[in-house]
C-alpha cells in the first residue's frame, strides 16, 4: 500500500509516525490539534495524516514549552503565517516579559539549593535546635566545613 502524497509530493504521515518522530504522545498531538495549535489534519479513509511541516510546528512547541513558554504564547507565536516578519517582534514581546519571571525562578531556586546544601550537611542534634528553622532562615555555617551551627544564646541581661 502505498503512502499517500500531500500536494507538492511529500508523504504524508500517520500520527503514529508523528509521534515516533517528536517523541510526543498521539493524545498530545491530537490535544494540539483541539485547542488549535495545530490545524485539523487531513483524513485518508478516516484517519490522520500530517505534512512533514506538523513536525517542525511541534519542535516549536517544545522548545517554547522547555522555555516556559504557555500554550497561549506559543498559539500567538504560531499564529504567524511563514513570512510574517512581525512574528519575530512578537517572540521578541514574549521573551521580554518572561526573562524577569525565568530570573526571579533562578534566584529563588539558588537560595532553595543554598537552604538544602546547608540541610544535607546540618549536624544539630534536632529541629528545635537548627538555626535553618529560624525565621528569617538564614543559616550561620562553619566556614571550614559549611555545616549549619546553633547560635549561642544572647546575653539577656
Amino acid at each position: 500500500m502505498s503512502n499517500p502524497a500531500k500536494p507538492g509530493g511529500f508523504p504524508l504521515l500517520t500520527i503514529g509516525a508523528v509521534a515516533e518522530r517528536t517523541g510526543k504522545r498521539p493524545s498530545s498531538i491530537r490535544y494540539y490539534e483541539q485547542i488549535g495549535l495545530l490545524p485539523q489534519p487531513v483524513r485518508v479513509s478516516g484517519r490522520r495524516r500530517y505534512g512533514a511541516d506538523t513536525v517542525r510546528t511541534l519542535a516549536v512547541i517544545d522548545t517554547g514549552q522547555r522555555a516556559g513558554l504557555t500554550l497561549d504564547e506559543i498559539k500567538t507565536l504560531l499564529s504567524a503565517s511563514p513570512d510574517d516578519s512581525a512574528a519575530i517582534e512578537r517572540l521578541r514581546e514574549v521573551a521580554s516579559r518572561k526573562l524577569p519571571e525565568i530570573t526571579a525562578l533562578i534566584e529563588r531556586t539558588e537560595i532553595v539549593r543554598s537552604w538544602l546544601e546547608c540541610a544535607a550537611r546540618c549536624e544539630c542534634p534536632n529541629l528545635n535546635e537548627c538555626p535553618l528553622f529560624e525565621n528569617p532562615p538564614l543559616p550561620r555555617h562553619d566556614t571550614q566545613r559549611g555545616i549549619a551551627k546553633k547560635k549561642p544564646p544572647q546575653d539577656r541581661s
